[in-house]
């Protein structure tokens, strides 16, 4: 499956994959303060682990960061 991720293609080994399984392969450690969007529409936290991303979907995600 090949998606896009904050514009950069890459390929994962899945037919399918949730939110959630996605985000434990990008960032196993810190997944607190984060925003996901697949295809510029927000996928809300407790939707992670039902939605499905599609092969050539756009996801960013966004991580909070703190500073002044």
């Amino acid at each position: 499956m090949e998606l896009k991720i904050n514009q950069q293609t890459k390929q994962f080994n899945a037919e399918s994959l949730s939110v959630q399984a996605l985000l434990d392969l990008e960032i196993p450690h810190k997944q607190n303060g984060i925003a996901v969007a697949v295809n510029n529409t927000v996928v809300p936290k407790l939707n992670w682990n039902q939605h499905l991303v599609q092969e050539t979907d756009e996801i960013l995600i966004i991580s909070a960061t703190q500073g002044g």
